[in-house]
This record gives structure tokens, C-alpha cells and sequence, in this order.
């Protein structure tokens, strides 16, 4: 058997390797391990070991960070699966096969940075960003797909709407922000008017619910939740966004990579550029300009732009009214930044891995 590890850095980073577990297991070849840092917060590491047990996979569950590090290093894996460099180079030892599976594919610069000579195979989402990064002399490249989207391809396991508590015969909104920047400052004062109409599901970014600087906005949606009985707010527990994917007409976020997973479904996508930055990036504009991909973000054509935030609901309106408007550049999207929508990304890396394996 061939000993894999997956190094989650942090909880939301599963929603990736879930699919790659998948595809693994189904290859009965792989004896699949997982771990994440012993810093992480305590209900964070539960939700953790919950998934992994449901997926009937082995956690190292050591009693501290160094305990973990050597005994990653003394169980010699072939294989280990990072999601950042993080703590690659401490984990990995000459033989071990490293893969990178990044965990965004957003508007950050922290794509073309967080990269490290020791990776072996870097998995990669799209024709353009492979041409970008091979442009850019790196050759352990991969062009595979986005493998946390697998499961968009399968429509398996579909939430029931009821389930959540809002109504079949009503539109569904997904609001889905980043932490920061984050518009969710700008449209808090707006969200319980376009739940009037309509079904809203808020996914909220893991940090904001277990970072400290970031804790303050789960608790100013939780306010708003508990006054407006057409809100579904997502728990911590529910850290993969991909199953409200499936049930929402409307994706409204920001700057999250959200915007161009939900192109997979083709659907009406709303981009709020409205955000609070901090005091230091007010003051110093270029600082905040040089962690974004600014090529990028001038080049998002397929979602409607909100920049002003009291014009919510009648874009929202417009993009539910008219499902088929950006539909053309929502389809050249799809090609641009996630490659192929055939659910087969983990399948493509997984063999990638099984030829650097030299297995026939």
C-alpha cells in the first residue's frame, strides 16, 4: 500500500482533499492519512477528526506541534498533500513525493507566491494560470481541474431546502464572503431586505468564525439570523460550501475564490466590490493593490458588479429575472478558470501522482 498523507493546514482546506480522498479510496492502493496543526482552535480540530472519521480515514492526533511533526517524519510517507507550503519542508523527507493543492483560486497574489522548489507536482485549475506559472520557469505542473468542485459534476447528496427551514417555491441567494477584505461590513444593513423575497444562505469564511480579528463578523450575522426566519446561516460544522453551491440560483460574494467555483454551474453570480479595508491599507493604498492579482480582477466579466450597497436588491432582482444574461461570459469563464467541469480533476491528479509513482 502506498502511505499517503494529507497536511491541512486549516479546516476549510478538506473541502479540496475531500474529492482526492475519494478518488483514492476508490483506487484501493492508498493507506490515506490526515492531520492538522495542534495550534489550530479546539472546535475547529473536532470538526476536523468528525469528517475524517465519517471518510473512515487515520488522524495523527499528537499532544503537541513537535510531537506531530516527528511522527509525520518517522511514519515515512510516500506521498504527502499540502494545501500551502506551510510546514512542507518539515514533513517531507527526500523520497516523499510533495503536491501541492492550493487552496484558493481567487483574486490573491499569495498564488504565485506561496511556492516552494520541494513541491514534486503542483496541481493547477486552469490552461491560463498552467501557461502563467510555466511562463514563470516552474515545471513540476499539472493541469488537472479544480478538484474541491468534483462533487458539483456528480449532484449527489442535494440539500432539500425544508431541511433548512426556507421555502421550496422561493429563489435562493448564497452569500458567500471572504474574510478580508470583506463586504460584509458594507452589506449587513441590507441582507434582511433581500430575505424578504427570497431564500438567503449565508456561508461565512472559517476565520470568521474561529480567528479572533475576524470572530466579530459570525457574531453580527448570528444577530441577524436569529431576527429573520427566511436566514440560514452555515455552522462551523458545515465548512464545505460545495453542497449550497448546488442549491442556490444566485451566488453574491466579494473577493472569494467563490466566484469562480460557482462558474461551474453557470448561474447568475454577483460581485460585491464594496469592502472596508484597514486603517494601514486606507493609508497605504499600494500595500492592499500588491497582495491582489489586479490582472485578474480587471478581467472578471461574467458577475454583475455591486459597488454600491444600497443597490443590493435590485441587482439581485435583475440577476434572478434575467438567469441567461452573462450566460457567454460565464461559459469562456468556465474554460478560462476552472479548466474542464467533468468532475474528473482528483481523477487527472491522481493518476499525475501514480506516473511520478511509475505506476502502470
Amino acid at each position: 500500500m502506498i502511505k499517503v498523507l494529507f497536511e491541512c493546514h486549516h479546516l476549510y482546506y478538506l473541502a479540496n482533499f475531500i474529492p482526492i480522498i475519494q478518488e483514492m479510496k476508490k483506487r484501493e492502493r492508498y493507506n490515506i492519512t490526515a492531520t492538522i496543526p495542534y495550534g489550530t482552535a479546539q472546535r475547529e480540530k473536532k470538526i476536523f477528526k468528525n469528517a475524517l472519521e465519517d471518510l473512515d480515514i487515520i488522524i495523527i492526533q499528537p499532544e503537541n506541534e513537535k510531537q506531530r511533526i516527528k511522527k509525520i517524519i518517522n511514519d515515512t510517507f510516500d506521498i504527502v498533500i499540502v494545501g500551502n507550503v506551510g510546514n512542507l519542508n518539515k514533513i517531507v523527507n527526500n523520497e516523499t513525493i510533495a503536491v501541492m493543492v492550493y487552496h484558493g483560486i481567487g483574486l490573491k497574489q499569495s498564488y504565485y507566491i506561496d511556492i516552494d522548489n520541494r513541491i514534486d507536482i503542483r496541481s493547477v485549475e486552469s490552461a491560463s494560470r498552467y501557461n502563467e506559472l510555466n511562463n514563470q520557469g516552474f515545471q513540476n505542473l499539472s493541469l488537472t481541474g479544480y478538484t474541491k468542485c468534483d462533487p458539483l459534476a456528480k449532484k449527489e447528496n442535494k440539500i432539500d431546502l425544508k431541511d433548512l427551514g426556507l421555502k421550496p417555491n422561493k429563489n435562493t441567494v448564497l452569500y458567500a464572503p471572504s474574510f478580508y477584505p470583506s463586504s460584509i461590513d458594507k452589506l449587513l444593513p441590507y441582507l434582511e431586505e433581500i430575505s424578504i423575497d427570497n431564500n438567503l444562505i449565508i456561508k461565512l469564511h472559517n476565520f470568521s468564525w474561529h480567528q479572533k480579528r475576524y470572530k466579530y463578523q459570525s457574531k453580527e450575522i448570528l444577530k441577524l439570523t436569529n431576527k429573520c426566519s427566511n436566514i440560514y446561516l452555515a455552522s462551523p460544522e458545515e465548512f464545505n460550501i460545495i453542497p449550497f453551491y448546488q442549491i442556490a440560483d444566485v451566488l453574491l460574494s466579494d473577493i472569494s475564490s467563490t466566484i469562480f467555483e460557482y462558474l461551474y454551474l453557470n448561474r447568475p453570480i454577483i460581485m460585491a466590490d464594496c469592502f472596508t479595508l484597514r486603517i494601514k491599507h486606507k493609508l497605504f493604498k499600494r500595500r492592499f493593490l500588491k497582495k491582489m492579482d489586479l490582472a485578474r480582477m480587471k478581467a472578471v466579466d461574467f458577475a454583475y458588479k455591486l459597488s454600491n450597497p444600497k443597490k443590493l436588491r435590485n441587482i439581485l432582482n435583475k440577476a434572478i429575472e434575467n438567469p441567461l444574461l452573462h450566460e457567454k461570459e460565464r461559459l469562456e469563464a468556465q474554460t478560462e478558470y476552472l479548466y474542464k467541469t467533468d468532475g474528473k480533476a482528483s481523477s487527472r491528479l491522481v493518476d499525475a501522482i501514480e506516473n511520478k509513482l511509475n505506476i502502470v
